[in-house]
């Protein structure tokens, strides 16, 4: 923190709460009260239960949670797998070839989430590679949408790697492919976990797109909450809602301990 006055300290760690409270603590905690009440006519929620999260760790609600657990696991191992190739390819390319890798990654962001589930919808429900109504078409259009986050990250990190170690490795006559698995990728490893996590914690909230691909027997999460709000049940979706953050959480935790240790090696 670049304020070197107690006063100023005080000052910016003021403003950082009220600007957290209102736009990020509060809508939170909101959820987590409404998950636990029965009815909501004041200013507070009213008629404590845990009846809702009884229904979020149950029945279709729990296979929802398996789904998009399935779901983010495997687009995020996807996505880190061509997206880490991508970038090494990349850093290997001509000016004009990377700036060409560049926008093809950072494509689907450009355009809404929705576009991209109607573009994976519309070029897979003909042969010869007929996805539609499956679970792998969902998880390919998860793995479109989070790539370019796998992508930027490992690029990046690539670009501030010291090529000294590799060079150290092949002059003592190691083959490209062991300096890539046992000098570059280790070297990669923080990286590599922190756009893993990314990837799974943006899988595991994505909607839009989802909406237009899932199948009837592949329902993840976030479906299942928009389902439940928009059949009235606000309470029982926002304990979906609570459960779908705490999974997310723990995810991303084990995934930041596997990144602290990777710093450290």
């Amino acid at each position: 923190m670049l304020v070197h006055s107690r006063a100023g300290t005080w000052a910016v760690r003021a403003v950082f709460l009220l600007l957290f409270v209102p736009l990020f603590a509060l809508p939170l905690l909101v959820i987590l009260a409404a998950s636990l009440a029965t009815h909501w006519s004041g200013v507070l929620p009213s008629g404590p239960t845990l009846d809702h999260y009884e229904a979020a760790t149950s029945g279709a609600s729990l296979q929802a949670l398996t789904t998009s657990l399935v779901t983010a696991a495997a687009a995020s191992v996807t996505a880190l797998v061509v997206g880490t190739w991508a970038a090494l390819a990349a850093a290997s390319l001509g000016r004009r070839g990377k700036r060409f890798l560049d926008a093809l990654f950072m494509l689907p962001l450009a355009v809404p989430s929705v576009v991209v589930g109607l573009a994976v919808l519309v070029a897979f429900s003909r042969p010869p590679v007929l996805l539609n109504g499956t679970r792998w078409i969902v998880i390919l259009a998860h793995t479109v949408l989070v790539m370019a986050f796998a992508y930027t990250s490992v690029s990046a990190a690539h670009v501030r790697l010291d090529p000294m170690y590799a060079q150290a490795a092949a002059s003592l006559g190691a083959r490209p492919a062991y300096v890539l698995w046992r000098v570059r990728l280790p070297l990669l490893l923080p990286s590599l976990t922190a756009a893993a996590g990314l990837c799974f914690a943006l899988s595991m909230g994505e909607l839009s797109a989802t909406m237009m691909l899932y199948p009837p027997d592949w329902t993840p999460l976030p479906v299942q909450i928009f389902a439940a709000t928009d059949r009235g049940s606000l309470f029982t979706g926002a304990a979906v809602a609570v459960v779908l953050m705490a999974a997310t959480l723990l995810v991303l935790f084990a995934v930041s301990r596997v990144r602290t240790r990777a710093s450290y090696r």
